[in-house]
């Protein structure tokens, strides 16, 4: 291993942050134009006016705003001259207090949108007044098959219903002006550990919604139901399964998928992963649905597809017939992905002048850390340029479209650790991107944080929690400030400016912290984005200088979107610290005083608003370390870690050190007494709060051991705080 400072703290800090290509194609679908819009209008004029949403400033129909999701408001009343009057015109507190991911739709001055747990919320725009909230009362114990988690990204609307996909795999319509169910169905096997945290589309009726569970084994699909009756239309799955046939719209292509993959993946759970989580778009002129697949299941190949192989479709973007689910085209960024470079990461849909001529492009800034640029027609790739730091490839070669993968990136291969950059919360994660077509830049939620992977020799699935086949305490993070200091300082998250047409960085605007709210961007030239620090910024489109901010007092992770109502523009926007990187982060995800806060609001802001926040409430303390009371056998402390970095670290932090959203367990008082931490972790008493019985995981001696790690790491903290702090005397 390298001795080298900056080398350690990369080797370090991808311990720390331990979780969370060209396919064949189709023939090239023709442009149906015209026809093709007005079918998809036919069935309700909710579809036109999304069509419509370039030329229209008043609402926010859809998740993506238009259907090209390219998050683009043509309002300018709010621009660069007087966005330093903005302020706050009112803020409505949200009743949960886990992560805040959601992107409000607002429909005749009516915000709707949710929060964690998949409520849903309609609030008066103009007031912030409550009209209506729809709890689907998700059980507690679905939190458990949640990797990153329990947070919703949104609803859609269609008709006067709005829909939202529960966290526990129902996708609900409700009434818009009453929140009444109008109707419920079950899209996942609810015995496996399939989750929903996407907001749906809705395509000429159709309710399109995927699901989550990757990393628990699941195998994944997109499904289609009725905007009406809540009757499914079609189901397309993203990995092969068995031989048999699905009966599903992915039947005549799943032949070409299965000679990709080796072994038994169909036999763990319904595995391989796959699943379509977050990202879609659509072109109403060439009648596609476009869909973002993630990561195969395990993350490691030789464990899902020992013989090797691309594993199709993982790591791809699809082309469907949105009525049907007929599949058109594939294009596949990571094949035979094993570092969780999903494709699901925010997909535009534009059109560029390329090469002197005009083309219909599909941009994507996946996790893997290229820019992509591809033909929407065909899938064929136009161009893939890194966008971040990328480590594990040399680039994408342009004839083929695959990635020039770097030996030592493939670590099942070498059996050594491979410090990968980036890592597996990637170069840009879900958060949604957005694009100017004014100044014809892509404005990229970016980041740079590593991650070492390193096969698990003795890798066995286990029935609760995440399965990986790769060993999340690789490398874990000396107690020591100065160290941890430098690993912070090596993890950085701003705002990229990108050029799609030249393939280039105009400008970046960094953040304090490393991880990014959703972007924002509008016709007064502005970019709104959030930060982790709790900032809500905006900035010069042009040029990027940061020309507004405001403090709202959590961690901002959800895009902001903006709509008008008698004449006046409104940047509105949900704030709330939580998701992927405070849970899988630890100490790391945290601010300079120590873990964020969570404080989940919606937040309205209009020129000269004169509202305010009250005062944030005093931080609650953490309580007291919880010390052995005599020494523990370094074996037992050793069979501890060992199960808490296989099972417990993705929610519970790296070493035990959580970021702030679970508990801290070496403060808990349930870790301090025996007697207690056997009726949690083994009998599941507070399983109605996320926390389910691990006893099918481990023996009892192995949960006494997870205990007994969490006191040592308890002890060492103590330690560590009567240290003088550096450069102290």
């Amino acid at each position: 291993m390298s001795k080298h400072p900056a080398a350690l703290a990369a080797m370090l800090l991808a311990g720390a942050l331990a979780i969370a290509g060209c396919g064949g194609r189709g023939d090239a679908p023709s442009d149906q134009g015209g026809a093709s819009v007005a079918a998809a209008t036919a069935n309700d004029p909710t579809g036109q006016r999304i069509i419509d949403a370039a030329a229209h400033g008043d609402d926010w129909l859809s998740h993506g705003r238009g259907y090209d999701e390219a998050r683009h408001s043509p309002a300018s009343q709010i621009n660069t001259s007087n966005v330093k009057t903005l302020g706050l015109a009112w803020s409505y507190d949200l009743d949960t207090n886990r992560g805040q991911e959601a992107t409000p739709l607002v429909v005749d001055g009516v915000i709707y949108t949710t929060s964690a747990w998949s409520k849903v919320q309609a609030l008066d725009g103009l007031t912030g007044k409550l009209l209506w909230q729809f709890d689907p009362k998700v059980p507690g114990a679905t939190a458990a098959k949640a990797c990153c988690d329990v947070v919703n990204r949104g609803v859609a609307y269609w008709g006067g219903k709005v829909f939202v996909g529960a966290l526990d795999g129902r996708l609900i319509a409700l009434d818009a002006k009453t929140g009444q169910t109008l109707w419920s169905v079950v899209t996942v096997d609810q015995a496996r550990n399939y989750t929903i945290t996407g907001a749906p589309r809705v395509i000429k009726g159709r309710v399109i919604i995927g699901n989550g569970g990757a990393e628990f084994g699941v195998r994944g699909y997109v499904s289609a139901y009725d905007a009406d009756s809540g009757k499914l239309v079609w189901r397309f799955y993203t990995v092969p399964g068995s031989d048999r046939k699905d009966g599903a719209a992915s039947d005549p292509v799943m032949a070409m998928a299965r000679k990709t993959w080796t072994g038994d993946w169909h036999d763990r759970g319904g595995g391989g992963g796959g699943t379509v989580w977050d990202s879609m778009a659509y072109d109403p002129a060439l009648d596609l649905l476009y869909l973002g697949v993630g990561n195969g299941s395990y993350w490691r190949r030789t464990a899902r597809s020992p013989g090797g192989g691309d594993n199709l479709f993982i790591a791809s973007i699809l082309a469907l017939r949105p009525e049907t689910g007929e599949y058109v085209w594939h294009y596949q960024q990571t094949p035979g992905d094993q570092w969780d470079y999903t494709s699901t990461q925010h997909m535009i849909l534009a059109d560029l002048q390329i090469g002197g001529q005009p083309r219909k492009v599909l941009l994507q800034a996946p996790k893997n850390g290229f820019f992509y640029v591809l033909d929407r027609v065909t899938g064929k790739l136009i161009s893939a340029k890194p966008f971040s730091k990328v480590n594990w490839a040399k680039g994408v070669d342009p004839a083929t479209g695959r990635p020039i993968v770097t030996p030592e990136a493939d670590y099942s291969k070498t059996g050594k650790p491979f410090v990968a950059m980036p890592g597996p919360l990637g170069a840009h994660d879900w958060m949604p991107m957005a694009m100017n077509p004014a100044t014809g830049l892509v404005y990229i939620p970016a980041q740079e944080m590593g991650f070492v992977y390193q096969a698990d020799a003795a890798f066995k699935p286990m029935p609760k929690g995440v399965n990986l086949g790769v060993d999340l305490g690789a490398a874990t993070v000396p107690d020591d400030p100065k160290i941890k200091a430098a690993i912070r300082k090596s993890m950085k998250g701003y705002l990229l400016a990108w050029d799609p047409r030249l393939n280039k960085e105009v400008w970046r605007a960094p953040h304090a912290g490393s991880w990014n709210g959703g972007v924002l961007s509008t016709a007064g030239n502005l970019v709104f984005q959030g930060d982790g620090d709790g900032q809500l910024n905006a900035y010069d489109a042009k040029v990027g200088t940061k020309l507004w901010s405001y403090d709202v007092q959590t961690g901002i992770v959800a895009a902001p979107v903006s709509w008008s109502r008698d004449g006046k523009q409104y940047i509105t926007v949900v704030a709330g610290w939580g998701g992927a990187f405070p849970l899988l982060g630890g100490e790391l995800a945290w601010g300079r005083d120590g873990p964020r806060r969570n404080l989940s609001r919606v937040l309205t802001f209009a020129l000269n608003g004169a509202a305010k926040l009250p005062p944030p409430p005093p931080a609650r303390p953490r309580g007291d370390l919880q010390l052995p009371s005599k020494p523990i056998a370094a074996s037992v402390i050793e069979t501890g870690r060992w199960a808490f970095d296989r099972t417990c670290s993705g929610c519970h932090g790296p070493a035990a050190a959580s970021g702030g959203i679970a508990p801290d367990l070496r403060y808990s008082p349930v870790t301090g007494d025996a007697d207690t931490w056997r009726q949690v972790v083994s009998e599941g008493v507070l399983a109605d709060n996320g926390m389910v019985s691990f006893k099918e995981n481990f023996s009892p001696a192995q949960i006494e051991a997870i205990r007994a790690y969490v006191l040592s790491r308890a002890a060492q903290k103590a330690q560590e705080d009567a240290r003088p702090p550096p450069g102290g005397r």
